[in-house]
């Protein structure tokens, strides 16, 4: 089985935003009167915002905030955060170059919006990704399938044929769904040895050829 395309997380995955995200969480829903935690934060990863505001709305106080200013503050300084600059994982850029190089292409599909993945973006070569798909240009979020299926439809290629990276398992779930085989590379979260999965400390530890010889 060729290997067709490969389709990347972004949060956790290629950029260490997730301590970002975790900053932000607490310290805004502290400031609304709620109590937010490190280990709050770990069950949200990979998590849809829209799921995620219901989770955050429910520590709240009726009438302390609207969903939608919340999800708003939430993201703008996410996004104000990652426009200053980013930290990519370990081995993600270096996989992301040879994998353009080997002439395999490449998708980011993130549950994060199209406004967060361009602040991340724009630290990096605009080719690396041929395809986008963000979260809030699919109806269905992860752990849903669709996000993946969406990529691989646009890049034109066989979801099974296709690997998935992830960091989290809301994201792996969505993977397995679609088809794909996936690489995980948890960071915050345990993710358990599956069928068509392979668990994986570091990105560092992966190349081109090591993704072609998973399908086979």
């Amino acid at each position: 089985m060729t290997l067709e395309a490969v389709l990347w997380d972004m949060d956790g995955t290629l950029v260490d935003s997730e301590p970002v995200w975790a900053r932000v969480q607490i310290e805004l829903l502290t400031s609304l009167g709620a109590t937010w935690t490190e280990e709050d934060c770990m069950a949200l990863v990979g998590s849809d915002l829209a799921d995620a505001v219901k989770v955050w709305m429910a520590q709240l106080r009726p009438g302390v905030i609207e969903p939608e200013e919340l999800a708003e503050r939430m993201y703008g300084e996410v996004v104000r955060s990652l426009k200053e600059g980013v930290v990519l994982r370990p081995g993600a850029l270096e996989l992301l170059t040879g994998l353009k190089a080997a002439g395999i292409p490449c998708a980011l599909v993130s549950a994060s919006y199209r406004v967060m993945i361009d602040a991340a973006l724009s630290h990096l070569s605009p080719d690396l990704f041929d395809v986008i798909v963000a979260g809030d240009e699919v109806r269905n979020g992860k752990p849903h399938p669709e996000p993946y299926l969406t990529a691989a439809a646009e890049l034109g290629v066989d979801v099974t044929k296709c690997v998935v990276i992830e960091d989290s398992l809301t994201g792996v779930q969505a993977g397995t769904a679609a088809g794909a085989f996936v690489v995980a590379v948890p960071q915050w979260v345990t993710i358990p040895v599956a069928p068509r999965r392979l668990v994986l400390q570091s990105l560092e530890q992966l190349t081109p050829d090591a993704l072609r010889d998973l399908l086979h």
